[in-house]
C-alpha cells in the first residue's frame, strides 16, 4: 500500500512530524516499510512563463527565450527543448540555483553563462532535471493556473513524503487512504474528517436490468447508467499526481477516476461500455468451456469456480478480479455504466493466481471491502465524471442497487479480565470501553464484558482473541511491561532407560554421516514405488504438484537428496535424517501432537552410496554393501542384539533385504536399493538404506551388577553336519534352545565347509550336505563351578537338540 503523506493529512491530521506519524503507524499494526520524498532535494526553482522563443542565431538547436518568472524583469534563457514555445508555463531555475546532484553526488549550481555567444541567465527545466521522474524529452509543463514566481516545490505540493506500508493479509480496511486515516484517528484521537458526497439527481430514468443469479458469489451490486460523456477529456493534473504518488499511472480519464476512488476508499469498481452490453448483465458463475479476452489482452478458460458478469451474448467480465476487453472503455465511448459491488471474499480468494497474473481488485476483494457503502462510492465516481468528464448533453440514470445477501457479521464477547491476562498488563474494562469508541465500534457492556458488533468493513473481527489485539494495539504496544517472564520451570528429565534424538544423530555422526533436513511433503509417486502407499495423505493446498502428499517413509527424501549430490558429482555419500512419517490410523485420537485419523511417529533412517571407506594405503575400497549398513545399525542399536530376518520390502532388493527385529518386535528395515528404482532414479551404482523407528532406537538397557563368577569361561568347538537349506540363524536358534539354562554364553560360527561339486562324498559330508562349525562359550553361576562332567553334558544336549529339530549330526 502506497500513498502520498499530504492525501492522508486531508482526512486525518495529528500535530505529529512525518518521522513520527511512521512510528505511530508503525506501531499500530501498520507497518511502514519504506519512506521517500516525492522530489529530491533543490531550491531557487521558480514557475515561468515563455514569453518568446526566437532561434538561437549561432546554433540550429537551441532557443533564445525571453522568460517572465516574477522577478519585474524578463529573463534571457538559453534552451535546447523542443517544445520550448511561447505561452506556455515551465519551471526555471535562476542564477544561483541549486538542482538535485547528478552522477558526482553534488548538487548542480546555476550560474550567468554565455551559449555559443548569447548570455542566459538561469536554465528551464525538465521533470529529469528536477529528478521528478526519467521524462526528459522537453519542459516540464506546468498549469496555467500557477501564479508566475511561485516556488515550483510549493506549486506541486513537492515538500511531500510517500509512505509505503507492508500490510498483512488481515488488514484489508486499510487498503486505501481513508481506512489509514481512520485507523490513524483511533492511534492519535485526532479528528477524522469523513466527506460527504451528495447523490447525484438523476436527469434520466434510465436502468440497465441486472440479475444476481449467484449470491453466494455477489452480495450487493449497484450501477448507474451515464450517457454523453466525454471519454477524450484529460485527467486533471492534481489526479494524475496522487495517482502517480500511490504507484498507479495514468490511463484515460475514465480509468483513472475509477483507480483514484478505489485508492481513496478502498473500493474497486468497474466502468463498462454500454453500448458493447447485449441486453442485460447476468451476476453468475462461470460455465465449463465458456471463454473470456481480459483488458491485459490475456484469454482465460472459465470453469463453474470463477465468478463472472455476463450479457445476453457472452462473459464480459472477471468478477472481482478485472474486466473484459468486449466491453472497455475507449476513445469513441459515449454511454457508459458504472458498477460498484460486493463480492465474498471467498468467491474471489486464489481466482487471479489460477490464471498467473494478480489486480488491485482481485487483492481487496479477497480480504474483505465494506459492503454498506457502493452507493456512495457510485455518487463520488459520478461526481468526478461529471467534473472532468462531463458535457452539456450528459444524462444520469438512478443508482440502481440489488441487495440479494449482504453479509451479517457474529457479534463477538470480549471479557476484559481475559485481555488483561493475555497482554500481560492491568487493563480495566473502561479501557477496553474507551478503545472500541476510539476505534468507532458498536458494542453493549456487561458485568466485566463487552459484546461488540463489528462494522461492515472489518472482517478481521471473529474471535475474542481479535478484539484483545485491537485493545494492545490501540493502548499501545510500547506500553507493554518490559518484566522478564516469570513462571516455574519444571526441567524435564529423561529417564536413564532412553537416550535423547540428539545421542542417535551424534552417533550416526561418529559413523561417518552427514544429517539432512527435508520437507514432509514429497511426490505421490515415491509413496507407491518405495513405500507400497496407494492412499497416501493429500495436501489440500500443495506448494507444487511434486509435493502433494505426506510420507509414510524417509527413503524417498534421502533418494532425492543422493540424486542432487550424485549429479554434482558427489562419488562418496552417508547421510542420514531423523524426523516424522504420516500414515493413515482410525484409532489415533485428536491430543496433544496427534491428530483424529493420523499416526505421526518418528523415525530414522540413514544411506550408504559409494565406496565404504575412503581411498587410502590400500588403493581403492569396493562399494558399500548390505553388511556395512547392518553393522552400522547393529552398533546404532548396540547394546541390544538385533536380528535380522529375510524380507521383502517395495524400495529394496528382493535377495538382499531384512527386517529388523527387538525383543521379537519389528522396529524397521536394512537392504539395498531395487534394482527398478536404481535405474528410474538413474544412480551408476545401488545405495544401501536403513529405515528404523526412533522410539526403539532410543530405547537402551540400563548395566545390571553381576557377580563374578568363580571360574572363567570355557569354549569348545562342535561341527554339525546339516542339510544345504538349513540357514545361520535357524542353526544358532537351534542351539540356543538346546542348551542348558544358564550355561552358553555365547555361540559363533567360524567355518562353513561343503562337498566338491562332482557330487562325491567328501569326509562324510553328501552331496546337498554342509558342514557348520560352532564355538560354544559356556560359564556357570556365580555360585557354582564347572566340571568337566557338566560342560560334556552340556555339548551332548546341544549336539541331540539339533539331531532333533534339525536332523544333524556331529561330524566324524
Amino acid at each position: 500500500m502506497q500513498f502520498p503523506e499530504s492525501w492522508l493529512r486531508e482526512f486525518c491530521n495529528p500535530p505529529l512530524t512525518t518521522d513520527e506519524l511512521a512510528d505511530t503507524l508503525t506501531m499500530g499494526g501498520f507497518e511502514v516499510e519504506e519512506l521517500h520524498p516525492v522530489a529530491p532535494p533543490f531550491r531557487q526553482v521558480v514557475v515561468a512563463e515563455i514569453v518568446s522563443a526566437e532561434q538561437h542565431p549561432n546554433a540550429d538547436r537551441l532557443r533564445v527565450c525571453q522568460v517572465d518568472a516574477g522577478q519585474g524583469a524578463l529573463l534571457q534563457v538559453v534552451c535546447g527543448a523542443p517544445n520550448a514555445r511561447a505561452g506556455i508555463r515551465v519551471p526555471c531555475a535562476l542564477v544561483g540555483a541549486e538542482l538535485p546532484p547528478g552522477e558526482d553526488g553534488q548538487p548542480f549550481a546555476i550560474r550567468a553563462s554565455k551559449l555559443r555567444g548569447v548570455e542566459s541567465h538561469g536554465m528551464l527545466c525538465s521533470a529529469r532535471e528536477l529528478g521528478l521522474s526519467q521524462d526528459h524529452s522537453g519542459l516540464l509543463e506546468l498549469p496555467a493556473e500557477l501564479p508566475l514566481g511561485q516556488d515550483v516545490r510549493a506549486a506541486l505540493d513537492l515538500d511531500d513524503t510517500v509512505f509505503t506500508l507492508k500490510l498483512t493479509p488481515n488488514l484489508g480496511h486499510a487498503l486505501s487512504v481513508y481506512g489509514i486515516a481512520r485507523e490513524l484517528s483511533a492511534l492519535t484521537g485526532a479528528p477524522l474528517s469523513t466527506p460527504v458526497h451528495e447523490p447525484v439527481a438523476a436527469s434520466s430514468d434510465e436502468v440497465l436490468p441486472v440479475r444476481v443469479s449467484a449470491p453466494d458469489l455477489c452480495g450487493r451490486f449497484s450501477g448507474r447508467v451515464m450517457r454523453g460523456v466525454n471519454t477524450r477529456a484529460k485527467t486533471p493534473a492534481w489526479m494524475v499526481d496522487r495517482l502517480a504518488r500511490c504507484g498507479q499511472r495514468s490511463v484515460t480519464a475514465l480509468v483513472d477516476i475509477s483507480n483514484y476512488v478505489m485508492f481513496e476508499y478502498g473500493r474497486p469498481t468497474h466502468i463498462f461500455d454500454l453500448d458493447r452490453i447485449h441486453g442485460g448483465l447476468e451476476v453468475r458463475w462461470g460455465r465449463a468451456g465458456e471463454r473470456l479476452e481480459l483488458l491485459n489482452g490475456n484469454t482465460v478458460e472459465l470453469d463453474e469456480t470463477v465468478g463472472v458478469i455476463a450479457d445476453a451474448r457472452e462473459v464480459e467480465s472477471l468478477a472481482g478480479i478485472m474486466g473484459g476487453e468486449a466491453t472497455a472503455v475507449s476513445d469513441e465511448t459515449r454511454n457508459i455504466y458504472v458498477e460498484a459491488a460486493f463480492w465474498w471474499p471467498d468467491a474471489v480468494a486464489g481466482r487471479s493466481r489460477r490464471y498467473n497474473f494478480a489486480t488491485d481488485a482481485g487483492h481487496r476483494f479477497e480480504r474483505g471491502v465494506d459492503p454498506a457503502r457502493t452507493v456512495e462510492h457510485i455518487e463520488r465516481i459520478t461526481a468526478l465524471i461529471l467534473e472532468i468528464c462531463g458535457t452539456p448533453q450528459t444524462t444520469c440514470g438512478p443508482v440502481d442497487d440489488q441487495q440479494p445477501s449482504m453479509p451479517e457479521l457474529a457479534p463477538v464477547t470480549l471479557r476484559a479480565a481475559r485481555a488483561a491476562k493475555v497482554i500481560g498488563m492491568p487493563i480495566a474494562q473502561a479501557d477496553c470501553v474507551q478503545v472500541m469508541q476510539r476505534l468507532g465500534l458498536d458494542f453493549v457492556e456487561g458485568e466485566g464484558t463487552l459484546t461488540v458488533t463489528p462494522p461492515p468493513w472489518r472482517f478481521d473481527l471473529r474471535i475474542e482473541e481479535d478484539l484483545i489485539e485491537e485493545v494492545a494495539r490501540i493502548i499501545g504496544y510500547q506500553r507493554l511491561p518490559e518484566d522478564a517472564p516469570r513462571a516455574p520451570i519444571v526441567p524435564r528429565t529423561r529417564s536413564e532407560s532412553r537416550r535423547g534424538a540428539f545421542d542417535v544423530r551424534h552417533a550416526l555422526a561418529r559413523l561417518g554421516y552427514l544429517e539432512t533436513i527435508n520437507f514432509s511433503f514429497v511426490d505421490a509417486q515415491w509413496e507407491r514405488d518405495l513405500a507400497g502407499n496407494a492412499d497416501p495423505i493429500r495436501l489440500l493446498n500443495p506448494l507444487t504438484s511434486q509435493m502433494n502428499v505426506m510420507r509414510s517413509s524417509l527413503l524417498g527424501s534421502l533418494l532425492d537428496a543422493l540424486k542432487h549430490n550424485t549429479d554434482r558429482r558427489a562419488e562418496r555419500l552417508r547421510i542420514f535424517e531423523v524426523g516424522r512419517v504420516f500414515r493413515r490410523d482410525p484409532a489415533t485420537r485428536t491430543g496433544e501432537g496427534s491428530v483424529q485419523g493420523v499416526q505421526q511417529p518418528l523415525h530414522v533412517a540413514g544411506l550408504i552410496f559409494g565406496p565404504a571407506e575412503r581411498q587410502g594405503w590400500a588403493g581403492r575400497q569396493p562399494p558399500a554393501d548390505f553388511f556395512d549398513a547392518k553393522g552400522d545399525v547393529e552398533a546404532l542399536l548396540a547394546p541390544r542384539g538385533a536380528i535380522f530376518e529375510r524380507a521383502e520390502h517395495p524400495a529394496l532388493h528382493p535377495g538382499r533385504c531384512a527386517r529388523i527385529r527387538l525383543d521379537g518386535a519389528l522396529v524397521g528395515h536394512v537392504g539395498e536399493l531395487h534394482p527398478r528404482w536404481r535405474q528410474s532414479w538413474g544412480l551408476a551404482q545401488a545405495p544401501v538404506l536403513f529405515e528404523l523407528a526412533l522410539d526403539a532406537v532410543l530405547a537402551r538397557p540400563l548395566p545390571v551388577v553381576q557377580a563374578v563368577p568363580r571360574q572363567l569361561p570355557v569354549e569348545r568347538d562342535i561341527a554339525v553336519v546339516v542339510p544345504e537349506a538349513v540357514s545361520h540363524d535357524k542353526l544358532l536358534g537351534a542351539v540356543r534352545a538346546a542348551a542348558p539354562d544358564g550355561m552358553l554364553r555365547e555361540v559363533a560360527l567360524f567355518d562353513i565347509y561343503r562337498p566338491r561339486p562332482d557330487g562325491a562324498r567328501s569326509s562324510g559330508v553328501a552331496a546337498g550336505e554342509k558342514s557348520m562349525a560352532l564355538r560354544l562359550v559356556l560359564a556357570g553361576e556365580a555360585d557354582e563351578g564347572l566340571t568337566d562332567e557338566r560342560i560334556d553334558a552340556a555339548v551332548r544336549g546341544v549336539v541331540e537338540g539339533l539331531e532333533r529339530a534339525l536332523g544333524a549330526r556331529l561330524r566324524a
